[in-house]
């Protein structure tokens, strides 16, 4: 599919995530565990596609689709997200150049303002159109921003604490995370705020194989201050697509390719 379960993926990717099929293992090294849980939550297959339907506390609806595309060589990726309801967010697009060890590029079309928006980095961990997700969520947070250390090994999970490298970059203290042995999906992630309390949950709640990915079909971001929580279910999930280059650019922000409409 496209994106992980924002997904979780030690950044909170766990907002739309497939995985990558993996036998247990018994890894003892944390970044080694990181890659490939993020390799799991954000690169299965060469591509993907998804049609999501998020769901607020207050009962709103969002439907959007989501596609992605792997770089042929490297860790860099393209997401592309159109809204296709309500009205006040129909015709929205999102779009994003993930670059893993630098900046990412990120666009935002404002339809009714006919307007394209860059995305500044420092807004990446801003909420995602009025969701308890963050835009950051989407395409997953670099690993290199963190220090990742094994907390605790089961027989079914790996626990990892991950500390921001530059914590004034980031309004939390750290965050954990729980990484299925078999799959190597991140199941859920907890954020601690700068006093040390629990204050951001984003959990994967279904997981199915498809085309031979296991694949997060449900997530949800709850923010425990404010009560607040968004469901994120994901259907007509498909990988290795052949998406082309040509739709990850500007021209399709403001109009949608026949890709997302199909």
């Amino acid at each position: 599919m496209m994106m992980k379960p924002m997904a979780l993926l030690l950044a909170s990717g766990l907002l739309l995530g497939a995985g990558v099929k993996a036998p247990a293992a018994d890894e003892t090294d944390a970044n080694t565990i990181v890659e490939r849980a993020n390799k799991a939550s954000y690169y299965a297959g060469k591509d993907g596609r998804a049609q999501v339907k998020m769901t607020l506390s207050d009962g709103r609806t969002r439907e959007f689709v989501i596609l992605r595309a792997n770089a042929d060589e490297g860790m860099e990726q393209k997401f592309y997200v159109y809204f296709m309801a309500p009205a006040d967010v129909r015709k929205m697009a999102y779009l994003v150049h993930k670059r893993p060890g630098g900046l990412d590029d990120r666009w935002l079309f404002l339809p009714a303002l006919n307007l394209v928006k860059r995305i500044a980095p420092g807004d990446k961990r801003t909420s995602f159109v009025g969701s308890d997700f963050l835009y950051e969520d989407v395409s997953g947070r670099g690993l290199e921003e963190d220090t990742h250390e094994l907390i605790e090994s089961s027989a079914t999970q790996y626990v990892l604490k991950n500390t921001p490298k530059d914590s004034g970059s980031v309004k939390f203290l750290s965050y954990t995370v729980w990484i299925d042995k078999e799959t190597f999906l991140p199941r859920k992630a907890e954020y601690l705020d700068k006093n040390g309390t629990l204050y951001r949950r984003v959990v994967a709640t279904k997981v199915e194989t498809i085309e031979g990915h296991p694949t997060v079909l449900e997530t949800y971001a709850e923010d425990l201050v404010s009560g607040s929580k968004t469901v994120n279910s994901f259907s007509e999930v498909s990988y290795d697509l052949g998406l082309k280059d040509g739709l990850f650019t500007e021209r399709f922000l403001r109009r949608p390719p026949r890709e997302v409409t199909r």
